[in-house]
């Protein structure tokens, strides 16, 4: 069984970028996913409950969560 992962609030996960001197907008676009999305959510107005939103949080480390590719079983 696996630890699951210690989840981060926004701040966290926004003083980790800026102290990697990263950019969410070059993160998004490493991983494809859409800048406004990763935008939107890291201000919370978006929830990341399902869909784009969700991956996107749990690879943030914004929630704890599992992340099925489609086709999957």
């Amino acid at each position: 069984m696996s630890t699951p992962k210690r989840v981060k609030t926004r701040d966290q996960v926004k003083a980790e970028f800026a102290r990697a001197g990263k950019t969410f907008a070059g993160w998004a676009r490493a991983h494809g996913y859409p800048v406004a999305i990763v935008n939107e959510l890291m201000r919370g107005r978006l929830k990341g409950r399902r869909g784009k939103t969700h991956e996107i949080a749990v690879l943030l480390g914004l929630k704890d969560g599992v992340i099925e590719r489609e086709g999957a079983r």
